[in-house]
């Protein structure tokens, strides 16, 4: 079901017309602030490339075929009420000879103004697209569409190089594959292309960071990998392959023919024709770069122009992961001075456990970082049913992409705001416990019971809990809980989840509470 665009939303929509997909894209912000939502993605598999003859014009039949798409397009927007629409086109009609023409009759006929995107455009929104949505420092994006493929290299988050390449995954099965799928021959005729085209790059070369792929093929590749390894997790932005993986890929589809390739679970049938093709072009890559692994960004051309189309109103001083738990806290309507309590105590108690076990080492910067966030949005999941709030909280969470956030900081994250006692720990973390070592995970259920605390001493959400003193007397732990007013349910409450923490560390926790 698609959700409601209130009339104060800004909506945005955006189209790009693609060599292989034609898409119209529509965001909308719920309220300044807060980021733009996706609320409808149109693909259509126009294949705009092979209506571009050998004299590189676009026939009138491809022409025909943009015009059709386009307004099926315009009744959408005008369904939404959208009138900030950008246009843009990439490679197939850049390397038009009759492109002015195109460009002219978009307009003439639909009203649209079409933006041909240049090659240091369509690489700069690419790269604009990755640093805002992943905290990556240092970089090489690779956007394959499918007539051409657009590289960057960035270091401290800025843009230091870029390239265009004429091919793509589309393009690459038109000039080399005569069949569906290409030969062992092909392949070889392929990467022998590819090579010669990334010689004339010598920034690419050895850089030992992330390769990280924006793009249908790259999207493509990520679900079809998390299909055959059973990952237990939705969502691609920000999953991690390293070249085995890609290796691996390749040797599990060799077998495979062109009817079983578009029957495969995680691959798009349009892309059965293009997916060899473009593993090869991904596989060089890590090789020459020596990439030390190859992120994922579900987000690239389209969220570059939106991010930059709305860049004065970015607050640059905001981490992305602030920024997401923002918007979590808006989508579940979180009472923002219940959670500044909450992660006021919890700040509180986790400081001073530090100081009573010296646990100053053990716990690090990252693991405070971590508990004030969960805090903000712990057991989130009541939104939906009080009942069964951990179980909520921990499918949401770690089903839902967190900007700034790995795969695996997303279940930490998830594991801490759920936690409910060690049982459920375990229960949720099953398929996830080789990623962390048993010390990762004793700690997480550490922060979780510091949360279960602090979650009692706010049970009225009156914010009544003014100050907290813990000390060490006689073997015991005394916590003085300083209030301004009625604490009988917070004092019941505590009583009912101090147990938690207590058999963490090992102690016997006394409540003191006094106004």
């Amino acid at each position: 079901m698609k959700r409601v665009i209130h009339t104060l939303e800004r909506k945005v929509g955006i189209i790009d017309i693609g060599s292989n997909t034609m898409r119209l894209v529509i965001y909308a912000q719920p309220q300044e602030g807060l980021p733009f939502k996706e609320v409808e993605n149109i693909k259509m598999g126009v294949r705009l490339r092979t209506y571009l003859n050998a004299e590189q014009i676009v026939s009138d039949e491809g022409i025909s075929l943009l015009l059709d798409t386009l307004h099926s397009f315009q009744l959408l927007l005008h369904h939404y009420k959208v009138t900030d629409i950008t246009c843009v086109a990439t490679a197939t009609i850049r390397q038009a000879k009759n492109r002015e023409k195109i460009l002219h009759i978009v307009q003439e006929r639909t009203g649209f103004t079409l933006m041909l995107l240049n090659e240091y455009e369509e690489a700069f929104y690419g790269y604009i697209a990755v640093i805002h949505s992943t905290d990556i420092k240092e970089g090489i994006t690779v956007d394959m569409g499918g007539g051409s493929t657009e590289i960057t290299y960035f270091r401290n988050r800025k843009l230091l190089e870029y390239c265009s390449l004429p091919f793509g995954s589309l393009s690459l099965k038109l000039d080399f594959v005569k069949g569906s799928i290409p030969t062992e021959e092909e392949k070889e005729q392929i990467r022998q292309y590819v090579r010669a085209q990334l010689e004339g790059i010598p920034w690419i070369f050895n850089k030992e960071i992330p390769l990280i792929g924006m793009g249908g093929s790259a999207r493509n590749l990520a679900q079809l990998q998390q299909h055959l390894i059973n990952y237990p997790l939705a969502g691609i932005h920000q999953y991690e392959m390293d070249i085995s993986t890609i290796q691996e890929a390749q040797e599990k589809l060799k077998p495979l023919t062109f009817p079983e390739l578009q029957k495969l679970e995680g691959l798009s049938r349009e892309r059965a024709d293009t997916i060899l093709p473009s593993l090869e072009v991904f596989d060089l890559l890590l090789d020459s770069s020596k990439s030390t692994k190859f992120i994922i960004s579900k987000k690239g051309l389209r969220e570059g122009i939106l991010y930059n189309k709305i860049a004065e109103q970015d607050n640059v001083s905001t981490s992305l992961v602030a920024i997401s738990i923002e918007e979590i806290m808006h989508d579940f309507h979180i009472n923002i001075d219940n959670s500044r309590q909450m992660t006021k105590i919890a700040n509180v108690i986790l400081k001073q456990v530090n100081k009573i076990k010296e646990m100053e080492e053990y716990i690090t910067n990252q693991d405070t970082m971590l508990l004030k966030q969960a805090a903000c949005i712990f057991h989130l999941g009541k939104y939906l049913n009080e009942e069964s709030s951990s179980h909520h909280t921990f499918y949401l969470l770690s089903n839902r992409s967190i900007l700034g956030f790995s795969h695996r900081e997303r279940i930490k994250l998830a594991l801490i705001a759920s936690y409910k006692g060690k049982r459920t720990f375990r229960q949720y973390i099953e398929p996830f416990k080789d990623w962390y070592t048993q010390e990762e995970q004793k700690k997480m259920c550490l922060l979780g019971s510091i949360l279960k605390v602090a979650q009692s001493l706010n049970i009225t959400k009156r914010n009544v809990v003014d100050d907290i003193k813990i000390s060490s007397k006689n073997g015991d732990w005394v916590m003085d809980i300083q209030c301004h007013d009625d604490y009988k349910p917070e004092e019941y409450r505590i009583e009912k989840q101090k147990k938690h923490l207590e058999k963490l560390l090992k102690i016997s926790l006394i409540p003191n509470f006094y106004c």
